[in-house]
């Protein structure tokens, strides 16, 4: 997870003219569909990606207009609709990757190996933390009075 925020500050380049947040879905979808027919729900991908069903449903609607992505229902249940990449959002999707990849190795030379393996040890100490102390729940917190002024 550490490594995965590293690469997406740098994905802020588009790809073929897509926007980073495009990159983002195409690429959770080649990572956590358990094949390439089988795809995620939107709830799936919303949860994987920490943004809204709403947003999820944008950010498809365009890659869809774009013939990136595909909606497909559930062969085992109708009512649910399955998001999987199309052929083009797999190519664009191995681009993004390769890219990241190249600024991740730029990244690693201009560093040097001792101060890269110091950073990958910060990283996954960051990540140990933020599993160990997960955001707060806004909606659940008690209000302290302060909705109260006027």
């Amino acid at each position: 997870m550490a490594l995965r925020q590293l690469r997406k500050a740098h994905v802020h380049q588009t790809v073929d003219g897509h926007k980073p947040s495009e990159l983002t879905l195409l690429i959770c979808l080649a990572r956590k569909s358990r094949s390439p027919e089988e795809g995620l729900k939107v709830s799936e991908i919303s949860r994987l990606l920490e943004i809204t069903p709403p947003t999820v449903t944008q950010l498809i609607n365009s890659l869809e207009a774009k013939d990136m992505v595909e909606r497909q229902p559930d062969p085992s249940d109708r009512r649910v609709v399955r998001i999987r990449l199309t052929e083009q959002g797999r190519v664009v999707t191995r681009k993004a990757r390769s890219h990241m990849d190249a600024s991740l190795g730029k990244l690693v030379e201009y560093l040097g190996e001792e101060e890269s393996n110091l950073l990958a040890d910060l990283l996954m100490k960051v990540q140990t933390f933020i599993e160990e102390n997960p955001r707060p729940d806004l909606d659940l917190l008690q209000m302290n009075g302060d909705e109260k002024i006027d």
